[in-house]
């Protein structure tokens, strides 16, 4: 999935910090409270465009500003110089930012992956456990990387029974096309060409994992406290969106494909890129964010996959990334 982008220097963060930002926002209401959410191209996060321009934020009473930072660093460096409030963002990649001196919680599912990011391998490649050994590419740190090692701690195994190439998930599948790899872990549209290319196939996808995939909205924790009734409306105007889309999915498709932009501008690529997402109602936000539900699990699966790995190094656990209070109230 496209939600990362491409990895900044990190002396650029003090840059787009100081920096003008581009904002995409409808005209807010006199009396709406405004909001600065951060996203990077993804269709997951295209009802957020439909809410805003269909103006059902307007109706809920909040104006959500839609700000384009693609790169996670940058974005959740941004949303710790308070010049966001909150953003969107895979559960894993959360969990790597999480501090005691820089707090934030989830507080709505907006989609997950349900074939859109996979492993695509040699057909000589049967099995999870015939990747010992062989060349896989992977972006280290990335969902990629955390989807990787929950399959393989599934079958007993490690990253260090592989032999990885760290590279982006587009490079990693096209390095697989051109036979510079065993195997990729990868999203759309590389997925589908794996399938189509002489002895490549798709060892696996994250239809196999429900749940594990998810897209979240996040908000700083002083901004919870401090304005809880705006994003509470944030919330119900991301379930009248998609409830939108349910009803008239043509015409939402095209709202949000020209919204969204970038490599989804296009509407037949929004579309087949969507085929691979489900996005999250209110029935399902219930169910996925009860308590000791599948937001939980999957947050503590992050948690003790990274911490493994070196990557978190302070103490904490899925409540601390979790607010499910503004769905369980609605």
């Amino acid at each position: 999935m496209g939600r990362g982008g491409k990895c900044a220097i990190l002396v650029l963060i003090g840059v787009l910090l100081a920096a003008p930002v581009s904002w995409q926002a409808a005209p807010a209401r006199a009396a709406a409270e405004t909001l600065r959410i951060g996203y990077s191209t993804w269709v997951g996060y295209g009802p957020l465009f439909l809410a805003r321009d269909k103006r059902f934020f307007d109706e809920t009473g909040v104006n959500a500003e839609l700000v384009n930072i693609e790169d996670p660093k940058l974005r959740f460096a941004a949303l710790a110089a308070g010049k966001l409030d909150g953003l969107v963002t895979t559960l894993d990649t959360m969990s790597l930012y999480w501090k005691p001196t820089f707090q934030f919680q989830a507080v709505l599912g907006l989609d997950d992956s349900k074939g859109g990011d996979g492993i695509v391998a040699r057909t000589t490649i049967r099995a999870i456990t015939d990747l010992r050994g062989k060349r896989v590419a992977v972006n280290r740190g990335s969902v990629s990387d955390f989807f990787l090692n929950v399959i393989l701690h599934d079958h007993g195994m490690t990253e260090k029974d592989l032999t990885i190439v760290n590279m982006r998930q587009d490079d990693a599948g096209a390095a697989f096309l051109g036979g510079k790899v065993d195997a990729a872990v990868t999203w759309e549209p590389w997925l589908s060409r794996a399938k189509r290319a002489p002895g490549g196939h798709v060892l696996i996808d994250s239809s196999k994992t429900p749940g594990l995939i998810v897209d979240v909205l996040l908000f700083r924790r002083d901004v919870i406290k401090a304005h809880p009734e705006a994003i509470k409306a944030v919330v119900a105007g991301w379930y009248r969106a998609v409830d939108y889309w349910k009803q008239n999915p043509d015409d939402a498709d095209a709202v949000m494909a020209k919204a969204v932009g970038g490599w989804l501008k296009d509407v037949k690529t929004f579309k087949e890129t969507l085929d691979g997402v489900r996005y999250y109602d209110q029935a399902i936000n219930k169910q996925y964010m009860a308590p000791g539900g599948q937001i939980y699990v999957t947050a503590q699966k992050a948690i003790d996959t990274w911490t493994a790995f070196g990557r978190i190094t302070v103490k904490m656990g899925a409540g601390d990334l979790v607010n499910a209070e503004f769905v369980r109230a609605m």
